[in-house]
């Protein structure tokens, strides 16, 4: 607790002394803080990964919507580590390298759910999703041991992209199939309305796996070629 009774001048010194350590000290702790709060955002991510695949996976009620909630939540965790690291100068080797690594178990984690449920995406483009994950991390620790800076192509990002829309409009999808249509459709039409739902759903969820699909395939393919001074050395 601050004390602002003087009663010399002395006292005043010493005050004012003991008053510039405690503000050095509460600035070190705020900072430490601030330097830590971007990299706790990040693995806070893979909890909510853990979360997520629990309201996926458990049967509970309303589980697909809370599950594409906590994804949500999981992306704006992903923009918010990133900003704060940025603004306030705080950019480390920890979150470039737990950063992508947060966000591949993320979309691996939902695209194993949705490969377990009805195999709603196909097991082997999850497989391809995943082998192309492990490449080029395994490609970006290779480099970081030579010094060397792979950064994410455009084509990357566009997997990324449509990536988290695959992800989003299938647990929207099942949302909606599970969670919500049964209880907003009326028992006369609801056989039916569900019926051509399930339908469409099927096939919009297979053209956006076979998108991903193909991104994963092309962009890994580019970033191996771009990169193939890195691997040829030792091969």
């Amino acid at each position: 607790m601050w004390d602002f009774r003087v009663r010399s001048p002395s006292e005043f010194v010493l005050l004012s002394v003991d008053n510039g350590i405690r503000a050095n000290i509460l600035s070190a702790i705020c900072g430490v803080a601030l330097s830590n709060l971007p990299n706790k955002i990040t693995v806070s991510r893979i909890g909510l990964t853990f979360v997520m695949v629990g309201f996926l996976m458990t049967g509970l009620p309303f589980g697909k919507t809370l599950a594409l909630l906590v994804f949500g939540l999981a992306c704006l965790s992903d923009w918010l580590d990133g900003m704060l690291a940025r603004k306030t100068g705080r950019v480390s080797a920890f979150g470039q390298l737990m950063d992508p690594l947060a966000d591949k178990i993320l979309v691996s984690a939902a695209f194993v759910c949705f490969a377990a449920i009805h195999q709603i995406m196909p097991v082997w483009i999850v497989i391809i999703v995943i082998s192309r994950d492990f490449l080029i991390t395994g490609l970006r620790l290779l480099g970081a041991q030579q010094g060397v800076v792979l950064p994410a192509g455009s084509w990357g990002k566009h997997k990324m992209v449509w990536q988290t829309v695959t992800i989003v409009v299938i647990m929207a999808g099942l949302a909606l199939q599970e969670d919500l249509l049964p209880i907003l459709l009326c028992p006369e039409t609801q056989g039916q309305v569900m019926g051509l739902f399930t339908q469409y759903f099927t096939k919009v969820a297979m053209f956006l796996s076979l998108m991903v699909g193909a991104l994963t395939v092309v962009s890994g393919a580019i970033y191996l070629w771009d990169s193939r001074q890195l691997y040829l050395e030792h091969t």
